[in-house]
């Protein structure tokens, strides 16, 4: 069973933020989890992350949302 959940960033700033965060999608070739990144328009950044079990969809939640909220600071 995939688990998955999609988050919606909606920013003046969502290309400075892709740009900022989507070398890392390349980066993060986990066995139990993946991560898409992508742009939605000049606004909307959107953060979409799957993984075979909830622990492994929890910590690449944790990682990304965290990711994000620094690019954002």
């Amino acid at each position: 069973m995939t688990h998955r959940a999609t988050f919606r960033f909606i920013t003046d700033d969502a290309r400075a933020l892709y740009l900022s965060v989507y070398q890392e999608m390349e980066d993060d070739a986990g066995e139990r989890s993946s991560v898409r990144v992508r742009l939605a328009g000049d606004d909307m950044l959107i953060l979409e992350v799957a993984a075979t079990d909830i622990p492994a969809l929890r910590a690449a939640l944790n990682t990304w949302l965290r990711l994000i909220n620094i690019a954002l600071e």
